[in-house]
């Protein structure tokens, strides 16, 4: 079921007049109204009236998210607070969180754009919907949250964290929908064997998974463990929160990008030059719709590559590959770069390893070195101490000779490695650099 189809399977001559037109408005409102961005387009020798078709967005400058936190907190809202229904924050690594406003029509094209994502990933009227995920300033849980209502389903809020009352809940209110990130989803799925509930018992058929790279092997793996389809979705609260892109249920192949709300382009990362459909590169969005909190050029620092094939399910707007990684989380080690996402692509490949693992960066004198620790399962675990020296050598092969690193392997007992409610912390980086 297509929920907008008046929008969603829009041709792209009238897809493009209407984001031209949405453009256009949004410049002019953030450069008469942020500093932030009158003196950035003065820089760059761009004015609103510059925008005469959708390629003169490659003369606006990008935003970063440096620019978000020195303008800590309301410096990018267009308008003063008291026309801002709602904040949230991002939950910040380091330093002060990003801030983004919503007005109250934000909340409702928020809401809308979200009952389209659960209609793409299958979920309709009548579904009971358990939300697993944060509520509060972080936006997902309540991004999914007015989604499902304004759907028609049934929510049942319960955040993250809990396991054992999840996995009650779960069975007793008969959930039919999940979501999640995909790491917690695979701890509710040990947990249930923990506690002996057999998937059968339950009413899941869908999961919504995203708020961290994961691979299509751990998406074969939590579909089998847990007996649904799982669905990648993506978003980031400098852009809208959840709700920017989904995959379809028919096709699960890209997600489709709401580009009458959203402007996508792939850069190159170290040029910022833009790509064409089909390069891999770095994800820019630009937001058309957005009161309080509009963004240009937003640059992600995700990677992925856009698709502007026909999709089966109807759907026009063009599709981006699941992110691999970022920019800004991508190692190098000894002049080698590579994503944990393909550590974890490699390591659900092999027979005997469970889907729980954590890479160790350290500096060992002037040199970069690299430990990854994975679980067993327990028939591997209870074999010979020959086996598992075998086996761990044979995943530190496979891994130089796929992604040309060195690294040390080390095998460990089930439960051993730390579960996350929210995102999983794949790397730990122990340099002193």
């Amino acid at each position: 079921m297509i929920w907008d189809e008046e929008f969603e399977t829009m041709p792209r001559e009238a897809l493009e007049s209407l984001q031209l037109y949405r453009l256009r408005k949004t410049v002019e409102r953030v450069y008469a109204t942020v500093p932030f961005y009158k003196k950035a387009f003065d820089k760059a020798k761009v004015h609103p009236s510059s925008i005469k078709s959708i390629q003169d967005l490659k003369k606006l400058p990008f935003t970063n998210k440096t620019d978000l936190r020195d303008n800590y907190p309301f410096g990018l809202f267009t308008l003063p607070l008291h026309e801002v229904l709602r904040i949230h924050a991002s939950s910040g690594t380091t330093g002060k969180p990003t801030v983004v406003g919503y007005t109250r029509r934000d909340v409702e094209t928020w809401s809308i754009l979200m009952a389209r994502t659960l209609s793409c990933a299958g979920v309709r009227k009548g579904d009971v919907v358990q939300n697993a995920y944060g509520y509060g300033l972080f936006t997902g849980g309540l991004g999914f949250h007015y989604g499902a209502e304004k759907l028609g389903a049934t929510v049942i809020p319960i955040s993250g964290g809990n396991t054992k009352r999840q996995i009650m809940l779960m069975e007793d209110f008969g959930s039919t929908v999940l979501t999640c990130t995909p790491s917690y989803a695979l701890t509710l799925a040990e947990a249930m064997d923990e506690l002996g509930v057999e998937k059968e018992r339950l009413k899941l058929k869908i999961g919504i998974f995203g708020a961290e790279p994961w691979s299509q092997s751990m998406r074969q793996q939590v579909e089998a463990k847990l007996g649904i389809d799982a669905i990648d979705i993506y978003g980031l609260s400098e852009v809208i929160g959840p709700g920017v892109s989904v995959e379809c249920i028919e096709a699960k192949s890209g997600l489709h990008v709401f580009e009458d709300h959203f402007i996508p382009e792939i850069i190159d990362p170290d040029t910022g030059d833009s790509l064409p459909y089909g390069e891999e590169g770095e994800l820019v969005f630009t937001t058309i719709t957005k009161e309080a909190f509009p963004v240009i050029r937003y640059r992600t620092r995700d990677i992925s590559r856009l698709n502007a094939e026909p999709c089966r399910c109807g759907r026009t707007h063009v599709r981006m590959d699941r992110v691999t990684g970022r920019t800004d989380d991508m190692l190098i080690i000894r002049g080698v770069n590579f994503f944990p996402s393909q550590v974890e692509s490699l390591l659900m490949e092999i027979p005997g390893l469970e889907p729980h693992y954590q890479i160790f960066v350290r500096r060992e004198g002037t040199l970069d070195t690299v430990e990854v620790q994975i679980e067993v399962n327990e028939k591997v675990f209870t074999d010979e101490i020959k086996g598992l020296e075998a086996l761990e050598k044979s995943v530190e092969n496979q891994i130089k000779d796929i992604l040309g690193i060195s690294a040390k392997v080390r095998l460990v007992e089930p439960k051993t490695i730390q579960r996350f409610e929210g995102k999983a912390k794949r790397v730990v980086d122990e340099r002193k650099i």
